[in-house]
């Protein structure tokens, strides 16, 4: 009986041990607010030393996960389970993650340095009065050219792509938004239409593309536009600095029809464990002195007009990141067009692809 009462004894202390490591797991793992704050990002979207720096400043251990698309971000808010203390969607998932109701309505008087954002990127139409998100990075689709292999063309206009000189050497976004909305803009009609008759002229003109078109890539155009394996490709602004880093013989244009203007945010959602933390960190990533170092480590654009004061003038003066407003004022946002309608543009581009094929 002894035996028996020692061997219930182990069996209890084993069983409490194990809980114990399960809610220390929990907590590293940002299941749990105390003095840790898990944040979900793009991947290579923020200087790692500024991560260093938040937790050196405040003692809050950060845990970051990565993710590579809005869809997969938004299918890993929905299903619960890891309690993000931050998240950077894109316009239209916020637009979407506001219906659904995960997102927490902000408390500005706790973010003293949000007066140092442009006016430019407030209030935009994915989330008016910014109840919800704060800017972090934003920029262009436009088009990453090489003068000696495009034939004197300067894609001024977006129909210079369908120029048969340009046969099986164009790169596109793998994104039905993206190359949608660029053969809708060829037609003088907004990236954001549902006219039927629209869409369909849109798909038809892509249709027409396909013979100038090499492949159609994730982030790998960034490594072939660089290494000189196409002549043009389609891309977010991001990225063509990026890839003008790699090769400075290669230029950047934003096309005269209009283009999208995105913006990605930073954003509590509402089963956020660590709301305080998560204040703390948006208005750290707000001061200049950090959003100047974040946007020259990253490459991006950076919506925050004092840090522009930091940065260096080859960057801050470059106007093919950092357009004037009478360029961007004449470009749109990315909007929700609900499931059904964003099917369709899905479909639509399946079929331009397996056209291309």
């Amino acid at each position: 009986m002894k035996r028996l009462a020692n061997a219930f004894i182990a069996v209890l202390v084993v069983a409490f041990g194990l809980m114990y490591l399960a809610s220390w797991m929990n907590k590293s793992e940002g299941y749990s607010g105390g003095n840790t704050l898990t944040i979900y990002n793009w991947g290579d979207y923020i200087d790692p030393d500024l991560l260093k720096q938040f937790q050196k400043e405040t003692g809050i251990t950060v845990i970051y996960q990565t993710f590579d698309s809005n869809e997969a971000m938004l299918t890993k808010i929905e299903q619960g389970g890891t309690n993000f203390d931050v998240v950077v969607p894109s316009d239209y998932a916020i637009a979407k993650m506001r219906e659904e109701k995960l997102l927490e309505p902000l408390d500005k008087s706790r973010l003293p340095n949000l007066s140092h954002i442009d006016s430019r990127f407030m209030n935009l139409s994915f989330d008016p009065e910014n109840k919800y998100s704060i800017p972090y990075f934003w920029g262009t689709v436009g088009i990453v050219y090489n003068p000696k292999l495009t034939h004197g063309l300067d894609f001024k206009s977006w129909d210079d792509l369908w120029d048969p000189r340009l046969k099986d050497d164009i790169l596109l976004l793998d994104g039905a938004r993206e190359v949608m909305g660029m053969s809708l803009n060829s037609l003088h009609y907004s990236l954001n239409d549902t006219n039927e008759a629209h869409l369909q002229q849109a798909l038809a003109k892509l249709n027409r593309l396909s013979p100038n078109v090499k492949a159609i890539v994730g982030d790998e155009i960034k490594m072939l536009m660089a290494g000189e394996e196409a002549a043009v490709g389609l891309v977010w602004s991001g990225d063509a600095s990026e890839i003008l880093d790699e090769n400075d013989k290669l230029d950047y244009v934003v096309p005269e029809e209009g283009s999208n203007v995105w913006a990605d945010n930073l954003v509590i959602p509402a089963s956020a464990a660590n709301k305080d933390g998560a204040y703390k960190f948006i208005d750290f990533m707000l001061r200049p002195d950090v959003a100047a170092k974040n946007a020259e480590y990253v490459g991006y654009s950076t919506p925050n007009k004092d840090a522009l004061a930091l940065l260096p003038e080859e960057i801050s003066g470059d106007t093919r990141f950092y357009p004037p407003a009478e360029v961007t004022d004449k470009l749109e946002v990315y909007n929700n067009l609900g499931k059904p309608m964003l099917a369709h543009y899905n479909e639509l581009f399946l079929r331009f692809k397996m056209n291309d094929q």
